[in-house]
């Protein structure tokens, strides 16, 4: 029986490389490719799927808020991560001046200023993913996309320049997602969203001190707006340890009882740095 595994199309993403990284060594793999985030974890939700993978950070340019907004209403839970080195490239026919250029909202904002310091006068436009912008970039010579070179490679296109992000260091973190959190494996993450319901002095440190007071490390914690009124918050925080460790159970306990709502997102294997470095070398970095 065949693990299907969905990711944002078309062939040539980041998160179909995140999804061949994830699943090595799993023959029975077969990826399945969607137009936007929510339609993949909406797939995982209804059982179209086993497992969906999508972008959850960047090192440039932070939380991929859309991801993020859909994680507090849906009911997938975070069963692995990978992070995976973006090296974006621009890509096109190579004939003549580009006047536009095409990517994601995000490849986009990671390669601000090779844009401005290159094609001051070009138009930019955003596009579904960074494959859709090689693809639509094969139509017409005056225009290129930012995608990863292996995309150049898949839609017959020219790499007219390379590593063309912001800064060199440039990693994205996927996470895999699917109906139910794995059992610890002794050196794991969990993921969680808050709502303090009250805004009132100490509030948020009265958290924070929950998992200071049990060592437990942080290693993410970010805010977005409730969109219920104006300064009032939900915090997305990464800990490292399971839900299922008696720290983490006794740390969640306490924060229950001070906020308004605690949404535990997942615990999963937590990706190890020597593991990414072998990932790396296999993806040709």
């Amino acid at each position: 029986m065949k693990t299907r595994i969905g990711v944002l199309g078309p062939e040539g993403t980041y998160s179909e490389k995140a999804a061949l990284i994830w699943s090595e060594g799993m023959p029975t793999a077969s990826l399945a490719y969607y137009e936007d985030f929510d339609d993949v974890l909406r797939a995982v939700e209804e059982g179209e799927l086993d497992y969906g993978i999508v972008p959850l950070e960047n090192s440039l340019e932070g939380a991929v808020t859309v991801v993020n907004d859909l994680l507090l209403r849906m009911s997938v839970v975070i069963v692995g991560e990978v992070n995976v080195p973006v090296r974006h490239c621009l890509v096109g026919r190579g004939e003549g001046e580009i006047r536009v250029i095409l990517s994601h909202p995000q490849a986009l904002a990671q390669c601000r200023q090779f844009i401005r310091e290159h094609y001051p006068g070009a138009e930019t436009r955003t596009t579904g993913s960074t494959s859709h912008a090689a693809r639509l970039a094969q139509e017409f010579g005056e225009m290129a996309a930012i995608a990863d070179a292996g995309a150049a490679e898949r839609y017959g296109l020219r790499i007219l320049a390379r590593d063309v992000q912001d800064v060199r260091e440039n990693v994205t973190r996927f996470i895999v997602t699917g109906r139910q959190s794995p059992p610890p494996s002794g050196r794991d993450k969990t993921s969680l969203i808050i709502h303090l319901d009250q805004d009132r002095p100490g509030a948020l440190y009265a958290i924070l001190k929950e998992f200071a007071e049990r060592n437990i490390n942080l290693t993410r914690i970010e805010s977005r707006p409730s969109r219920l009124r104006l300064g009032d918050y939900y915090f997305y925080i990464d800990l490292e340890g399971h839900q299922d460790n008696s720290k983490v159970r006794d740390a969640l306990e306490g924060i229950r009882a001070k906020a308004g709502m605690v949404k535990v997102l997942g615990s999963y294997p937590a990706t190890a740095e020597k593991d990414k470095k072998i990932k790396d070398k296999r993806i040709g970095r």
